[in-house]
């Protein structure tokens, strides 16, 4: 077992977040305590702690669901894990439930979320389900020119929309249109291409249409300069003019933004299965009407069933999705800093932070 460790806590909305020491207990049958290599910096993190977002777990709690670490202890039954390299879910299910056995795991009702449901994952050890990690090959990760912490984000920003492109059936020839190219849509306009798909990118930072255009997306708009039906019409010339479906469109809204939502439903044609990705808690005005008329679906995405981990880290391994040139290190006591940078909207990458001792 390891000795002393360290967690940043959130004791109230709007906060600072505080450091403080704690005994990791002994884990219990079927738990792992994880040594924490990093952990990514997401935007539900912020709705937490600048929103009002509603957590499971009484204050103070540590945030923080995209961990990476290494198995340091382990309790009876999940032996076989230690000193293991792992990826934590997001969203871990109980895996016994009638849910979880029709493979409906990402609706378990028992499910356990870190930094939501239980500590999570800023802080340098967290004691974890063992149901569900995902193991990283130490080989395969040196010579893809990574470092452990920088798998973490696969927990979330990689693994959600891997799941999303996975559920909406994106197949080669498909047109997929990614609505918010920042840490989540950058990831999924990547998968989607990795599916064979031509992705259109839409987003209002320039450097992040200009990053993505050299990381799968065939075409970029930016909807500072185009929306509405003016956005649409645009999309479908790029479509005629490459032999690409008028129908069936796989809409992608990834931004989290009040914005990005009524943008992704005014892109609806016959046919197209809208994914919803991105959360907000604003509220937005839609006909959904348009739903049947287009014989459309809507498709939302919570976290990513744990068995599909393993393809999402092959994409990365395989050098499918690039995360390097979307990631940054910053250190875990930086954390107050960094929220506020990111909720800023100051940082251009997605932020890994790293504990030290």
């Amino acid at each position: 077992m390891p000795g002393s460790a360290y967690r940043w806590s959130m004791n109230a909305v709007n906060e600072p977040m505080v450091r403080a020491e704690f005994d990791p207990s002994p884990p219990a049958a079927g738990e792992v305590v994880v040594e924490i290599a990093g952990c990514g910096v997401c935007h539900t993190d912020l709705g937490f702690i600048y929103d009002g977002v509603r957590l499971n777990h009484d204050l103070p709690l540590a945030l923080g669901h995209e961990i990476s670490g290494r198995v340091v202890a382990a309790g009876s039954d999940a032996g076989a894990w230690m000193g293991q390299a792992v990826i934590v879910p997001a969203i871990i299910p109980c895996g016994e439930c009638e849910l979880c056995k029709r493979n409906k795991g990402t609706i378990c009702r028992a499910q356990k979320m870190p930094g939501n449901d239980i500590e999570g994952g800023f802080a340098s050890h967290i004691t974890v389900p063992a149901f569900g990690l995902c193991a990283v090959d130490g080989d395969r990760l040196a010579r893809a020119g990574m470092t452990l912490a920088d798998v973490s984000v696969v927990a979330d920003a990689v693994t959600t929309p891997y799941q999303a492109v996975v559920q909406a059936g994106v197949r080669p020839g498909s047109l997929a249109v990614v609505i918010g190219v920042g840490g989540i849509g950058g990831f999924a306009a990547q998968i989607a291409a990795s599916f064979g798909a031509t992705v259109v990118a839409v987003d209002i930072d320039a450097d992040r249409l200009a990053a993505i255009s050299s990381h799968g997306a065939a075409k970029t708009f930016d909807a500072n300069e185009i929306g509405g039906r003016d956005l649409r019409a645009a999309i479908a010339a790029f479509a005629r003019e490459n032999g690409l479906p008028a129908t069936e469109w796989t809409l992608f809204e990834c931004s989290g933004t009040a914005a990005g939502q009524t943008t992704a439903f005014a892109l609806l044609v016959h046919g197209a299965t809208l994914c919803v990705v991105g959360f907000t808690m604003d509220r937005v005005e839609i006909r959904l009407s348009n739903l049947m008329a287009f014989h459309a679906r809507a498709l939302g995405n919570w976290g990513c069933a744990p068995e599909l981990y393993p393809g999402a880290l092959d994409l990365v391994f395989d050098g499918k999705i690039q995360l390097l040139p979307f990631v940054e290190h910053r250190p875990l006591d930086d954390i107050n800093a960094v929220f506020a940078a990111v909720h800023a909207h100051e940082m251009k990458r997605r932020v890994i932070l790293i504990p030290t001792a």
